[in-house]
C-alpha cells in the first residue's frame, strides 16, 4: 500500500478508535509496516487528533527515520513484529473493559477471557496475560517476544490489550472484538453462563485459524 495512503488510514483509524470512546486522552498506539520500514503513532498524541505527516517512521532496529518522536512502546510493536512476520499492523489500546479484566484478581493468565462466542474465538482464539511491568520498561518486548511467536493478541496486565493483524483493518476488527467481548464478560460476570464447549471452539479454530 502507498506509505501516503497508509498515514491517513492510521489516522483515520485512530480518530474513530478515540471518538468511540476505546481509548482516551493520549493512550494507545497504533502502527503498521510500510515498503522501506514501519509507522508509528507519535509520543504523547491523542489518537483522535493524528497529523499523517507527523506519524513516525521507523527501520527495524527501531531508528526513527522520519516523523516526531515514536511513542515509548515501540519497543512493544517491534517484538509482535519480529516474532510474527505476518502482522501487517499493531493496534495497543488502554481499553476500559479489557483493562478491567487485566485488573482482576481472578483473571486466568493462560487465557484471560471465556470463549463467549463464536466471533471471539475466530478473531482472538487463546489471550495470555503478560505479567505487569512498568510503562517503559524494556523487559516488558522479552515478555511479550516469549508469547506472540504463538498468539497475536496479549493482554497486558494492569494495561491494556496489543493485537497484531495481517492488515490494519484486521488487527482494528480483532481488538474491537476483544474490548466488546471483555465487555460482554464483565456484564455477565457472576450469572450463570453457556460458554462455547470444547468441541465447538476446536471446530471454529479448524474453520478460522487465527
Amino acid at each position: 500500500m502507498n506509505e501516503n495512503r497508509l498515514r491517513e488510514d492510521i489516522a483515520e483509524l485512530g480518530r474513530s478508535i478515540y471518538e468511540r470512546g476505546l481509548t482516551h486522552g493520549s493512550t494507545g498506539n497504533i502502527s503498521a509496516r510500510c515498503e522501506d520500514g514501519w509507522l508509528l503513532t507519535p509520543t504523547g498524541s491523542s489518537l483522535g487528533k493524528l497529523d499523517p505527516a507527523r506519524i513516525s517512521k521507523l527501520d527495524w532496529n527501531g531508528k526513527l527515520l522520519s516523523g516526531d518522536q515514536p511513542s515509548k512502546e515501540n519497543f512493544l510493536h517491534l517484538a509482535m513484529y519480529r516474532e510474527r512476520q505476518q502482522n501487517g499492523a499493531v493496534v495497543h489500546l488502554h481499553a476500559t473493559h479489557s483493562v478491567a479484566v487485566s485488573v482482576l484478581a481472578d483473571t486466568n493468565p493462560e487465557d484471560a477471557l471465556p470463549p463467549l462466542t463464536a466471533y471471539y474465538v475466530m478473531r482472538i482464539g487463546t489471550l495470555p496475560m503478560v505479567p505487569y511491568y512498568a510503562p517503559g520498561d524494556m523487559a516488558l518486548a522479552g515478555a511479550v517476544r516469549r508469547l506472540a511467536s504463538r498468539h497475536h493478541a496479549l493482554l497486558l496486565a494492569n494495561h491494556g490489550p496489543v493485537v497484531g493483524g495481517s492488515t490494519l483493518a484486521a488487527a482494528a476488527d480483532a481488538i474491537e472484538e476483544l474490548e466488546a467481548t471483555a465487555r460482554l464478560y464483565l456484564l455477565v460476570r457472576g450469572e450463570k453462563t453457556r460458554h462455547l464447549d470444547a468441541t465447538q471452539v476446536a471446530n471454529l479454530r479448524v474453520r478460522y485459524p487465527s
